[in-house]
């Protein structure tokens, strides 16, 4: 699964409607993230045959919420069937933490990088993925805030970081 483009894609549709989808949400801590499970789940799940590529593999992916790693919780894991070297079946799994920032927080970006660190490190991941969420009636618009970085965990895991 190509992560970063599925994150690329995110992005476009965030741009998008991430105004209109959060404004309207009862619960404003919540709704980037089931914004994001949402968009996950219905292209994880979907089976890649399309007319594009009617020969794809099926789909069958998971993502799983509030995943259980040691003490804590990772908001998001997302499992990928493949098949790997000689045909074996793989599985590729991505960790995703998520962080909204609201009026008067400091930036998450150091903490939820040692949380995420450590979630790493308890499901043996080279690699990651951080969604900050900015909530702030003084954050830039959304076409402008929304972008995706490469940043360097503390330990030194890369991670994609994406800003909207």
């Amino acid at each position: 699964m190509d992560f970063t483009r599925l994150l690329t894609e995110f992005a476009a549709f965030w741009k998008a409607n991430g105004d209109i989808l959060v404004s309207q949400q009862v619960y404003h801590e919540a709704a980037p993230h089931l914004v994001l499970q949402a968009y996950l789940q219905r292209v994880v799940r979907t089976p890649i045959r399309s007319l594009r590529d009617p020969s794809g593999p099926p789909g069958g992916g998971t993502v799983l919420r509030e995943y259980g790693v040691g003490r804590g919780r990772l908001d998001l894991l997302v499992a990928w069937p493949y098949r790997g070297p000689e045909g074996a079946q793989a599985v590729q799994r991505q960790a995703i933490e998520l962080k909204v920032r609201a009026e008067g927080d400091a930036d998450p970006l150091g903490s939820a990088l040692v949380q995420l660190d450590g979630y790493l490190d308890r499901l043996g991941l080279d690699t990651g993925v951080l969604l900050l969420f900015d909530r702030r009636p003084t954050a830039p618009p959304i076409h402008e805030r929304t972008t995706i970085t490469a940043t360097t965990s503390p330990a030194g895991r890369p991670v994609t970081l994406f800003r909207g």
